[in-house]
């Protein structure tokens, strides 16, 4: 893969690190013609192009975001607004400083953005899976991003794909399915972010959604959609160690404690959140040892997020409306909030005071102060934002929306 650079952008790089010292939804579709070693990386037709589109060289590690008052005493200032060939349903930024856009199914690519908000390269979802050690499928397949997770060290992307299409495959996922459905199980890309380009594959449950790397690296965690179950991965073998069923229907939201030994799965079509024993699976425990009932927020839990030390877990609860704050000691709800139709994704600030969350029907994004819950501030932006991630090597907010746009906003001090 070549990767376009600005010419004085990277010069500019190289002349710094000289100074310093430093070394160098339902999708449709059938694989394109022609084979592939992995997810290639393709610059888009002009025309496709997003309005900031120019590639940079890969920045060096990121100096730390600005110390500043807490970030709930901030504000929100819009910064930018990318358009274009965007259709992003997620949105995830890398300790780098990398902010990744994952386009609708079938629109079959990932954006690469910087800091600069400038487009550093669009990766195609076409693999040939037995290049990747998986001989039964010979033939380039397409796959369909739906959420991503960096590697702690921002060395790896992991990228979920809802359905594969071409051969081998007969049964695409679908939004409404149980495990009786019949539906293909999918893969797991894993993408080198130096070249970006997928290094492995794992196959994982039938329409695999959301997806949280462990703090120590060693554990990649998948929630799948239509088999009602978590898909345990060891980065290190790239093998499923594990597959453990939820308890209920439509697994989604994931988050890992501090220690990467528990995570906290939001069961979408029920009332639940579960825990789970991260380490014991790793030991070899059985399914039923490893899984319980953890709390109860309301119908439709699907995000999570949890606070820096462990402490709460912040829940929005789609189908009531609602953001919930919840004990971790005890699973108790301690207080819940509007703040606004349809909390969808939610991102916490890097030092744990303030929760983004995007309202799909009301098309705002709000800031709520965890402490207390208190609703700070709510944002327009375009229709039905659906993702959103906190960009922690420049203090900015992204939020991208079904309608094909993602919007920038600076977390500023007033």
């Amino acid at each position: 893969m070549t990767v376009r650079h600005r010419t004085r952008a990277a010069a500019a790089l190289a002349a710094l690190a000289a100074a310093a010292g430093l070394a160098g939804c339902s999708g449709d579709g059938g694989p394109s013609p022609g084979a592939s070693a992995g997810l290639a990386a393709a610059s888009p037709p002009p025309s496709a192009r997003p309005a900031t589109v120019a590639a940079t060289a890969p920045p060096a590690t990121p100096a730390p975001a600005d110390d500043g008052p807490p970030s709930a005493s901030r504000r929100l200032a819009r910064v930018t607004r990318l358009t274009g060939s965007l259709t992003p349903k997620s949105v995830v930024a890398s300790p780098t400083g990398h902010v990744v856009a994952n386009n609708m199914i079938y629109t079959h690519t990932v954006s690469v953005f910087d800091r600069e908000h400038e487009l550093v390269t669009t990766l195609r979802d076409r693999v040939t899976p037995a290049r990747f050690g998986f001989d039964r499928f010979a033939k380039p397949v397409r796959g369909g991003p739906v959420e991503a997770a960096f590697s702690p060290d921002g060395e790896h992307l992991w990228v979920s794909n809802y359905s594969m299409y071409g051969p081998g495959f007969s049964h695409p996922g679908d939004d409404v399915c149980s495990p009786s459905s019949g539906v293909d199980r999918s893969f797991l890309y894993r993408v080198d972010t130096s070249s970006w380009r997928v290094d492995g594959l794992v196959r994982v449950g039938a329409v695999p959604k959301f997806v949280a790397a462990t703090p120590d690296g060693r554990t990649v965690l998948v929630t799948n959609w239509c088999t009602y179950d978590l898909s345990v991965v060891d980065t290190g073998t790239l093998k499923e160690v594990g597959r453990v069923p939820m308890g209920g229907s439509y697994p989604r939201g994931i988050a890992v404690t501090p220690d990467s030994a528990t995570a906290y799965v939001a069961v979408m079509g029920e009332r639940d959140v579960v825990r789970v024993d991260v380490a014991g699976i790793r030991a070899g425990k059985p399914d039923g040892d490893v899984v319980e009932s953890f709390s109860q927020p309301g119908a439709g839990p699907r995000h999570l997020n949890l606070s820096p030390d462990g402490r709460y877990l912040y829940v929005t609860v789609n189908d009531d409306g609602l953001v919930a704050k919840v004990d971790t000691r005890s699973g108790r709800v301690l207080k819940r909030v509007s703040t606004g139709r349809e909390p969808r994704s939610a991102t916490l600030s890097p030092d744990g005071t303030a929760l983004f969350v995007v309202n799909y029907e009301s098309d705002t994004v709000s800031r709520v102060r965890t402490r207390d819950l208190k609703v700070l501030e709510s944002k327009a932006v375009d229709h039905h934002p659906i993702g959103i991630t906190y960009n922690p090597a420049t203090d900015e907010v992204w939020v991208c929306s079904y309608v094909g746009s993602i919007t920038v906003f600076a977390d500023k001090a007033r």
